[in-house]
């Protein structure tokens, strides 16, 4: 016996166009990306965090616990801490003595990673044919330089090292690409800059370097936070720590690798990048007491030369505990 057809009603057309349009409306509703309950605002310089920020990897670990992440890119240090004092970022990279300046002026800065050594990557040139031979040659010279940057304190370790003061170089403040067309028209004498600009200058200004700060100044690399952030967020920092020395430990062992990745992310020839990876080290991990006594000696040496208001005490500034 044949089964009858059921019938359809004006009762059953109504439910199924309900049951439809809410299957649409669940359907768009999956679709649309999630909105992250936390925003990570990495701020940012040309190196290693470009690489991160190229990869994705960061946002693909953070993304299971919510956690967006948000990239500025800055020329320098002082600028990325700047920014990190109006809460316009909350993670970023910088040298040594760009944090005590900040501290100095009341940022509510933390330590949250420091690499290991990196002395080569600093270095003090001078144009090719110069007459400037040796640091004492740089006595009365005009030497361009990143104010309140890394090389600012490797500037006066070196002069100290020679015989010389701190007064006794004119000093120019320029950011890089101020500090590079300075040089290249000749308005410095000397121009003292870090990696990648280094090896750049080296391989198309033809610059030659005379010191680098091997047996000068450790020239960490150190990755900061505010104090709000960490305390709120640890395991976010944990990872991004844990991100950037995992691209650490893979450069350390494919330089030909890296060299090829960081000229795309940089839009450098592969000719600066491999000069400049030739002579890098790699490493990065949370802030240790000892890493901090280096900061401390830093610290103290500004206030001595009235470059920072008052006297820091950073041995008793525990670094943010990632657990």
């Amino acid at each position: 016996m044949k089964n009858k057809p059921y019938p359809i009603t004006r009762r059953l057309l109504i439910q199924a166009g309900a049951a439809s349009a809410s299957l649409a409306a669940a359907t768009a509703l999956l679709a649309q990306p999630v909105r992250p309950q936390r925003v990570l605002r990495v701020g940012h310089q040309k190196g290693w965090l470009s690489i991160l920020k190229a990869r994705g990897t960061l946002e693909q670990k953070l993304t299971p616990l919510g956690v967006g992440v948000t990239w500025t890119e800055f020329n320098a240090g002082p600028v990325q801490l700047e920014a990190l004092n109006v809460g316009a970022i909350d993670f970023g990279d910088v040298g040594e003595a760009p944090p005590i300046f900040a501290q100095a002026a009341g940022a509510p800065l933390v330590y949250a990673g420091a690499t290991v050594p990196r002395p080569k990557l600093e270095a003090v040139i001078v144009p090719k044919g110069s007459p400037i031979r040796t640091v004492a040659d740089l006595k009365g010279k005009r030497v361009g330089y990143n104010k309140g940057s890394n090389v600012q304190y490797f500037l006066m370790k070196l002069l100290e090292k020679h015989g010389l003061k701190y007064g006794d170089v004119q000093s120019v403040f320029l950011p890089p690409p101020d500090a590079r067309a300075a040089f290249e028209r000749g308005a410095i004498d000397a121009w003292i800059i870090w990696d990648p600009f280094l090896a750049a200058a080296q391989k198309t200004l033809d610059a030659q370097l005379l010191a680098d700060a091997t047996g000068i100044v450790n020239n960490r690399g150190y990755y900061f936070t505010s104090r709000d952030f960490a305390t709120k967020n640890p395991d976010v920092l944990k990872l991004a720590i844990a991100e950037v020395n995992a691209i650490d430990t893979w450069a350390a062992k494919n330089k030909p690798a890296a060299a090829a990745e960081l000229s795309s992310v940089l839009g450098l020839s592969r000719e600066i990048t491999e000069l400049y990876l030739s002579r890098a080290t790699f490493g990065t991990a949370v802030v240790t007491r000892e890493i901090l006594a280096e900061q401390q000696q830093i610290a103290d040496t500004f206030f001595e030369l009235k470059l920072i208001p008052r006297k820091l005490n950073l041995l008793h500034a525990a670094p943010v505990d990632l657990g």
